[in-house]
């Protein structure tokens, strides 16, 4: 698979790609650890059916300590036992934010992510989910393929 058009080929683009990966790294600051939010990435990557993103999430969730078996079982994950309370609630949320036409975030699931984190991770969540979500939707309209992500590559684009 061959992507339909390189974004940093467009200087517009390349300007919004960078600027999109500084407003990410603002999440590298919250307390919502690293593990976490690779996970909740991957989920949306899979959703979207983003090969990039799921690629770009596993390395750099195994990169931050992910074990292979929690990483095999994401897709899953509510039919597995390896995922604490709080990983679930990030999960559905993951799902439901991702999901909005089908009804979006329920109630039960934001008293869910409500119960196990607080204010700051709750707006990281958010934040989260709605940016990982634009970045496979850029990915999948240009077919940015996976398989090729070495983890960290992401460093270079910072100014």
């Amino acid at each position: 698979m061959e992507p339909r058009f390189n974004l940093f080929d467009s200087p517009t683009a390349a300007k919004v790609a960078k600027r999109f990966y500084a407003t990410s790294q603002a999440l590298d600051a919250s307390t919502l650890p690293k593990p976490l939010r690779e996970l909740v990435e991957l989920r949306v990557g899979q959703l979207n059916g983003c090969g990039f993103c799921v690629d770009v999430h596993t390395k750099e969730a195994a990169a931050a300590g992910e074990s292979a078996r929690r990483l095999h079982l994401v897709a899953a994950w509510r039919h597995s036992t390896v995922f604490t309370g709080a990983e679930r609630a990030a999960l559905a949320l993951a799902e439901e934010g991702t999901r909005l036409g089908d009804g979006g975030v329920s109630d039960a699931t934001w008293a869910d992510v409500r119960a196990h984190f607080d204010d700051d991770e709750v707006g990281a969540l958010v934040c989260l989910v709605s940016l990982i979500n634009a970045a496979t939707r850029m990915n999948v309209i240009v077919r940015n393929p996976g398989g090729s992500y070495e983890p960290g590559a992401f460093a270079s684009l910072s100014d």
